[in-house]
């Protein structure tokens, strides 16, 4: 395990507090946490430009519900009529 040593000015170090107590973690936890969200955020960024690259060179189609609903009710048998 690493272990980082971090330089905060006052006002930060006052932030990193009053966070601490609002979500009431240490503040290693929430320091690890906050870098969590802002990988995930970057992720979910290249998705999303990677959806609308797509989108944009129309290899993505969206779908109705009514299509999705319709595939996933099973189809009756038609009745023979004698």
């Amino acid at each position: 395990m690493a272990v980082i040593s971090l330089r905060l000015n006052e006002k930060e170090e006052n932030m990193v507090n009053f966070l601490s107590d609002f979500y009431e973690q240490d503040r290693s936890s929430l320091i690890k946490y906050s870098l969590r969200e802002l990988y995930e955020d970057l992720i979910d960024k290249q998705m999303i430009n990677e959806f609308e690259t797509k989108e944009k060179n129309e290899e993505v189609k969206f779908v109705d519900s009514k299509e999705i609903i319709n595939s996933m009710t099973p189809k009756k048998p038609a009745l023979n009529k004698r």
